[in-house]
């Protein structure tokens, strides 16, 4: 077996032996106290095959995705995908990250290129953005099969780097001219990405129409983004704030009224899990009946009680 063929990964061990996977996503907090995020992914580990730790999400400062990443999967048992933007590291930094990650038995990494910082909490930040995602891809499968960071070979003695590498695809680039997306992925594919996961996606028809074009051109296996939304501000907010994004109008109306009806907060709690689960479920079920997608990537920051009845829904069973 070569070394492009090894599997390092439950992650990847499941996407092989095609099973639907489910992954989820870890937000590290503004504090050096991995606790709140730790109790996370205790939440969802029965119900996830790994989670991502995200890397400065919205060009803001969190704790380093890279110590959240080994603290969570060494205290929980989860196994965490890293997040990694090239944002804010040069290529030095970008190798010396991997090895890192490698050292500390990390086995997924996702490459990112990140938001500008413009859009942070730190707009004065200098951005450094000398790789792409794409040569970010690239360079990690270097390291993983030939054993060198840009033809510089590792020590003999060196040991092996057992990571697999994922990219994000952004299924709404359909509603402003898909080609450049796809070829942007094919790129990355050409680069030796080996699982893709979505941006947020709501409308199902131009997911289908993304996902073909991905699986014709690419053949790369694909877990789509949900946002299961925990309230009606919170679905509010990702509606206004968040680009090339739209919660759908009638969704957004049950949400809000929710919001405004008498029940108790318990009640309404139980109401907005309801709302989530039966416009997600009837999606993912149809596009995993398409073989369009290897599994779903749901991004429910905060909120891991929606996980099991979501799995529940889906006709999955938590892991032992």
């Amino acid at each position: 077996m070569s070394s492009s063929d090894r599997i390092f990964s439950n992650l990847m061990k499941e996407i092989k032996a095609n099973n639907f996977v489910v992954t989820g996503e870890l937000e590290p907090e503004v504090t050096s106290d991995i606790g709140p995020t730790l109790k996370e992914a205790i939440a969802m580990k029965p119900y996830v095959t790994a989670a991502n730790v995200t890397d400065n999400p919205k060009a803001t400062v969190c704790l380093s995705s890279l110590a959240a990443s080994y603290l969570v999967q060494q205290q929980s048992g989860l196994e965490v995908v890293y997040q990694l933007t090239t944002r804010d590291m040069n290529r030095m930094a970008l190798g010396a990250a991997v090895l890192g990650a490698a050292a500390l038995g990390l086995k997924n990494i996702l490459a990112l290129t990140g938001d500008h910082h413009l859009t942070g909490n730190m707009p004065q930040a200098k951005p450094v953005f000398d790789y792409d995602s794409t040569h970010l891809i690239r360079l990690i499968r270097e390291m993983v099969t030939q054993r060198s960071i840009e033809g510089i070979s590792f020590d003999k003695e060196a040991p092996d780097i057992k990571i697999h590498v994922g990219g994000a695809a952004n299924p709404n680039a359909v509603m402003w001219g898909m080609e450049a997306e796809i070829m942007h992925i094919m790129r990355k594919a050409k680069a030796g990405v080996e699982f893709l996961q979505t941006q947020v996606i709501y409308d199902i028809e131009i997911a289908s129409q993304f996902l073909k074009e991905l699986k014709n051109k690419t053949g790369v296996p694909v877990l789509l983004g949900i946002f299961p939304m925990k309230n009606y501000n919170i679905a509010k907010g990702f509606d206004e704030m968040v680009p090339g994004v739209k919660v759908p109008k009638d969704l957004l109306a049950k949400f809000k009224e929710v919001k405004n009806s008498p029940m108790d907060k318990n009640q309404q709690k139980e109401e907005y899990k309801k709302l989530n689960i039966d416009f997600f479920t009837p999606m993912l079920k149809e596009l995993k009946s398409k073989g369009l997608v290897a599994g779903c990537h749901i991004m429910a920051v905060h909120y891991p009680e929606i996980f099991p009845p979501l799995i529940d829904a889906l006709g999955l069973k938590p892991k032992q």
